[in-house]
């Protein structure tokens, strides 16, 4: 299969990411993208993670460039709030590495918590990542002088902002300017043969050839799904949510609050997002309609807002379904899925934009070659599905070691069995639950750098070592002298990376001067 001509069905974040992408990298091929001008885009869609930086170097693209355009602020955290229980209150999953004062132990935090037990579990990201120095005073610091430990501004940094417009930032200063052709017309008939789809044939009367289609149509999939007819595996077995009431709110303090982080507030049947963007901040109630229906669902988001001081007269509250779970296969004959049409996890845990630059390096690195054969398709698919399964596994993480049982919502996911099968995806493909369980219970400790550590932690699963079970039971014969030493050097430097900062901007100030000095 040579792929000279590219065909991008769908506008919105999806597609036009996936336009700069081909666009930025294979300069020779022919893309064209077909939008409807009259399908609205999701758009809830506005906070990132880091790895978000990896795909912007990749296609040239600096962030001073469309922070402004796209009402941008930055994001260094993510804080879950009562996700354990109903008044546990927060913990945190800070972005970059943690540092650690003895490498050698890194359960050394542990040992902390053992012989303080009414320590906070927000001590843990405290301790170990200097980024949260930032997040704790609401400070920007860049970290150019190295007193920060290993935090590295340029890459740990990510970003909210709003992603229908960053997506129009695309379109009009990348890929439009570099020579794709955008054609704004609704498709109104695929014809198809053996290869998969033959044309699509426009309102506008235009008929459209392509070697390669590429579905971004979100979850009407309607190359893949309806088209193609390619199965849709549900993941609703370990993520029950698949609804979202989402709106925008005004700041009534806004060097106050904005914030460097996401929260995510754990309330009846769901949880409650809050993402601070320049102009506004953007609000949703992602929650089950199995368990509250979507009028109850929006009074309490409503009274939410209110008891927190946002006035809601003027706001324009959005119903958002979706459904959680991934096709069987995303390259199928000669159309591929990228983003909510390939799949969708739920916005915990910022996994829309996430997907979509993932599955876009993959697909990149199979053009390597003139041309595409199965076992290239084959490798896609399997890389796609894997990660996405691991990703879905770890956004679960947060309900299944939920203790809380105050709803039936809330009890369900407390009982429910996380580790079946899902459809014919073998179980050993996959290391999301495996890894957790395989940390916690044989290796005795969690990965320095794994996200799973932070949520595990602020969860209370604690792994336990021989060490620390040794000194939990008051074994008096062990030493662990050496461990206190290392605990007071970890509160030491907890204090100097506050020192550092407190007298850095606030991230209003900051985005004041750097990215907004003219509003």
């Amino acid at each position: 299969m040579k792929v000279d001509n590219i065909i991008i069905v769908g506008g919105g974040t999806a597609g036009w990411m996936t336009a700069t992408t081909f666009v930025r990298l294979f300069p020779n091929k022919k893309i064209t993208l077909i939008e409807s001008p009259n399908i609205k885009t999701v758009g809830v869609g506005e906070s990132t993670i880091g790895q978000l930086n990896q795909w912007l170097s990749l296609v040239k693209i600096e962030s001073k460039d469309f922070m402004k355009s796209c009402n941008s602020t930055f994001k260094f955290n993510i804080r879950f709030n009562n996700f354990l229980d109903k008044n546990s209150g927060h913990y945190d999953y800070p972005f970059g590495n943690p540092e650690y004062v003895n490498t050698n132990e890194a359960n050394l935090w542990y040992f902390k918590k053992i012989m303080n037990p009414s320590l906070k579990v927000t001590d843990y990201a405290d301790s170990l990542y200097p980024v949260m120095a930032i997040v704790n005073n609401n400070k920007i610091y860049n970290n150019s002088d190295g007193r920060l430990g290993n935090f590295n501004f340029e890459k740990d940094v990510a970003y909210h902002f709003d992603a229908t417009k960053f997506g129009l930032w695309l379109r009009d200063n990348v890929c439009v300017p570099e020579g794709l052709h955008h054609i704004k017309s609704e498709v109104k008939e695929i014809k198809t043969d053996d290869n998969g789809i033959k044309s699509l044939e426009l309102k506008n009367g235009d008929s459209i050839k392509g070697d390669l289609y590429i579905d971004c149509t979100g979850f009407k999939s309607i190359l893949l799904e309806k088209t193609l007819g390619e199965e849709f595996i549900s993941f609703e077995d370990i993520l029950p949510n698949n609804s979202a009431w989402a709106t925008h709110v005004d700041y009534t303090n806004k060097k106050e609050q904005m914030i460097t982080y996401a929260y995510c507030d754990a309330v009846s049947n769901g949880w409650i997002w809050t993402t601070p963007l320049w102009e506004s901040i953007g609000t949703g109630y992602v929650y089950s309609d199995k368990y509250i229906s979507d009028e109850n669902a929006l009074d309490e988001f409503k009274k939410y807002l209110t008891k927190n001081g946002h006035d809601i007269t003027n706001c324009e509250f959005n119903k958002v379904p979706f459904r959680v779970g991934i096709h069987k296969r995303l390259f199928v004959k000669n159309v591929v899925a990228i983003g909510l049409s390939a799949g969708f996890i739920e916005p915990l845990e910022s996994n829309g934009l996430l997907t979509i630059h993932e599955f876009l390096f993959y697909l990149s690195t199979i053009f390597t070659r003139d041309n595409i054969n199965q076992f290239d398709k084959d490798t896609f698919n399997y890389s796609c599905r894997s990660i996405f399964r691991n990703w879905a596994e770890f956004v679960a993480l947060h309900y299944a070691l939920s203790i809380r049982n105050d709803t039936p919502y809330w009890r369900d996911n407390m009982d429910r069995v996380y580790d079946k099968d899902v459809n014919d995806l073998l179980p050993t493909e996959y290391y999301g639950f495996r890894t957790a369980i395989n940390n916690k219970i044989i290796d005795n400790r969690f990965p320095q750098n794994s996200g799973i550590s932070c949520i595990a932690t602020g969860m209370n699963w604690f792994p336990m070592s021989d060490n620390t079970l040794r000194y939990a039971n008051k074994e008096k014969e062990y030493d662990y002298t050496p461990y206190l030493e290392s605990i007071k050097a970890l509160d030491k430097r907890k204090k100097e990376w506050n020192d550092v900062v407190k007298d850095s901007p606030t991230l209003y100030e900051y985005l004041k001067k750097e990215i907004y000095s003219d509003n």
